[in-house]
C-alpha cells in the first residue's frame, strides 16, 4: 500500500521505453506471482519437494522482510526518478549512492531475496516454478533498464556499470 501512495512524489516522465517493450517481462511477473502464490497446505507427494520446519520458516520470513526493507530503502532513495516502468524523468542523473552503491537494480535485489525466501519456505513444486519464472522476468526488466538508461545517460551509466554489479552484492560488476 505504501508503495502506490509513494508513486504520487515521483516525477513525471519526459521519455518511457513503451509498452510493447515492457510486456515480455509483465507477463512473466504475473505468471510468476500467480505460481507463487499457491497456497502450499495440503501438498504431499511429487508436488511437495521438501518441508521446511519451524526455525527454518522463521528464517524465511527474516529473509522476506530483509527483502522488502532493502527494496524499500532503495525505492525512498531513488526518490522522485523512482517510476514502476521504464522512464527518463526531467534531470535524470546516475543514482550510486546507498543501496545504488552496492547494486545497480536495488529494489529487484531485495524482491529476488523475497521471492527466494517465499520459494523456500513453500517448499512445492508451484513455488520453485514461480520463482524461477520471476526471477527471468526480473532480469529480462533488468537489462531492459540497463539499455534503457545507457542510452539516456551515455558514458555515465557505463561507469557506473564498471564499477557497481547488477544484481548481487559484492559480485564483480
Amino acid at each position: 500500500m505504501s508503495w502506490a501512495i509513494a508513486a504520487f512524489w515521483s516525477d513525471p516522465a519526459q521519455k518511457r521505453a513503451g509498452v510493447q517493450t515492457e510486456l515480455s517481462y509483465r507477463v512473466l511477473w504475473l505468471v510468476g506471482t500467480v505460481l507463487l502464490v499457491v497456497p502450499a497446505h495440503g501438498y504431499v507427494g511429487r508436488l511437495r519437494l521438501w518441508m521446511p520446519n519451524l526455525t527454518e520458516a522463521w528464517i524465511c520470513v527474516a529473509l522476506v522482510a530483509i527483502g522488502i526493507a532493502f527494496a524499500w530503502w532503495a525505492r525512498l532513495h531513488l526518490g522522485r526518478l523512482w517510476s514502476g516502468t521504464i522512464t527518463a524523468k526531467a534531470d535524470h542523473h546516475v543514482v550510486d549512492t546507498g543501496p545504488y552503491g552496492l547494486v545497480r537494480h536495488p529494489i529487484y535485489t531485495g524482491l529476488l531475496l523475497s521471492i527466494l525466501a517465499t520459494m523456500a519456505a513453500k517448499g512445492t513444486v508451484w513455488g520453485v516454478a514461480g520463482a524461477a519464472v520471476l526471477l527471468v522476468g526480473i532480469v529480462i526488466k533488468a537489462r531492459l533498464e540497463e539499455s534503457f538508461l545507457r542510452g539516456e545517460l551515455g558514458p555515465a551509466y557505463d561507469d557506473y556499470a564498471k564499477r557497481v554489479p547488477m544484481l548481487v552484492p559484492f559480485a564483480p560488476a
